[in-house]
């Protein structure tokens, strides 16, 4: 491991960066500047084209490329460029419009575009647009592409073990038999709806001054339609505009997003137990490596380490999800600023769900279904028949169907030949009979099999 991540405070730049590489450029400090910059630059455009505004001409072409070049090229050393102006601003976003106004440099052109760099701004216009964008294109482009690639797995094993059959346990006790596939494809199903409900959160920005007002727009140009320009330069990133807000865009979808991705996380926590548990009963073997150690001190240990990790990093974002879904939504009056320094977070955050998801896929890859170890434990819980023996009863009047089995099973051993004397003493049709006989706890499954084929 490289010096500098033995020296992080956070595991994630330290023991797991490379597995949240990909939220790298979007969700760190490089990532804020380099989307104040792209806000900033597209606002001067956005104004330049905007007929309303007389005194600042339409772009040059030379100027439209100059613009972009900024936006799109943009470096880690202009990062530490903005870094280094903000030493003497000690303004963050004012360190970005001074950056801009040096990048274009001196001209003709320039002297009255310079005057229109952050023009009519307060600093939040350009950092809830800013963060909008980033979270937009962490869950476009990082965290859903890692879902998907779950999901394929997940659903690669609902596929292959779709027909093997599998003992329930309600209340940890054993219950009517199910397949391995039918309780994959149960979370597949959940994750699926979680994973559209994250997609589906509106993303939202403001641009529209001070206190939500334009105040100064106004002032400067009084027969400008603001509103107009204002909600057209919002939706040109496509983002939602939202009209009413004070200072700041009031992060009420920000909590959306941040409660949708603890749904999805906590489907996930939910699977890895149930992981850790098969991994325990021996319904799933681990495969080995040779220079892999499961335990310091015994030797013969092969943990689910991969499912541990990620109930412990699901856990984390959760926490720090929930704070931010609380906390962001509630300012003092027009603006406080105690939300900045928890915005600065959602890379930790996500991070630490970036980790989770990351470590199941590992675990998943590495384990195998036992169909030996998950036989010998259905094929001899023949109590589970007393389910169906007393609906069979019920469907031909026999009486005190419930009660009688009750009576039968509960708290004794159950034996295949207990229950066929049973069967063969019930008044019941004669193939309704001979269908319960045949009747096995590993082939009472229902259409666990055909709903583990047939997803929504």
């Amino acid at each position: 491991m490289e010096r500098s991540k033995l020296r992080a405070l956070c595991p994630a730049d330290g023991r797991y960066a490379e597995k949240v590489a990909g939220l790298r450029d979007v969700l760190s400090e490089y990532g804020l500047i380099r989307h104040r910059v792209l806000v900033e630059v597209r606002w001067l455009q956005w104004l330049a084209d905007e007929p309303q505004i007389p005194e600042l001409p339409a772009l040059s072409s030379v100027m439209k490329d100059v613009l972009n070049d900024i936006v799109d090229k943009f470096t880690a050393d202009d990062a530490e460029r903005v870094k280094s102006i903000e030493a003497t601003t000690n303004h963050d976003v004012k360190a970005v419009e001074y950056f801009i106004r040096e990048k274009i440099g001196t001209g003709a052109e320039t002297k009255s575009l310079s005057d229109f760099i952050h023009f009519a701004c307060t600093s939040e216009d350009i950092n809830n647009l800013s963060y909008a964008l980033m979270l937009r294109s962490a869950r476009d482009d990082v965290l859903q592409p890692q879902m998907r690639e779950l999901a394929a797995k997940l659903l690669s094993m609902a596929a292959d073990y779709a027909s093997l059959p599998m003992l329930s346990r309600t209340h940890g006790q054993t219950a009517s038999p199910t397949t391995v596939g039918k309780e994959i494809a149960n979370v597949i199903e959940r994750l699926s709806r979680a994973r559209r409900q994250l997609a589906g959160v509106e993303i939202r920005g403001k641009f529209n001054g001070a206190v939500g007002n334009f105040n100064a727009h106004v002032a400067a140009y009084p027969e400008a339609d603001w509103l107009k320009i204002g909600n057209g330069f919002v939706a040109s990133l496509g983002l939602d505009p939202n009209s009413h807000t004070t200072q700041i865009e009031p992060h009420d979808w920000t909590a959306e997003y941040a409660h949708a991705l603890i749904r999805y996380n906590t489907i996930l926590l939910d699977f890895c137990r149930d992981m850790w548990g098969y991994i325990s009963l021996g319904y799933f073997k681990q495969k080995v490596s040779a220079d892999e150690v499961g335990s310091s001190t015994m030797p013969h240990k092969v943990n689910p380490i991969d499912f541990e990790n990620a109930e412990g990093n699901l856990g984390l974002a959760n926490a720090m999800l929930d704070h931010m879904a609380m906390k962001l939504p509630v300012s003092r009056w027009q603006r406080d600023l105690s939300d900045s320094t928890v915005q600065r977070n959602f890379g930790v955050a996500l991070g630490y769900v970036l980790i989770a998801i990351s470590s199941i896929i590992k675990g998943l890859r590495k384990s195998q279904a036992n169909p030996e170890a998950i036989a010998r434990d259905v094929d001899n819980a023949w109590e589970v028949l007393a389910e169906p023996i007393q609906t069979v009863m019920r469907r031909y009047g026999v009486p005190e169907p419930y009660e009688k089995l009750k009576a039968l099973t509960r708290g004794q051993a159950v034996t295949k030949e207990l229950l066929h004397e049973f069967i063969n003493s019930l008044a019941i049709p004669e193939d309704e009979r001979t269908r319960l006989l045949k009747l096995t706890p590993s082939t009472y499954i229902g259409i666990a099999a055909y709903l583990a084929k047939n997803l929504t």
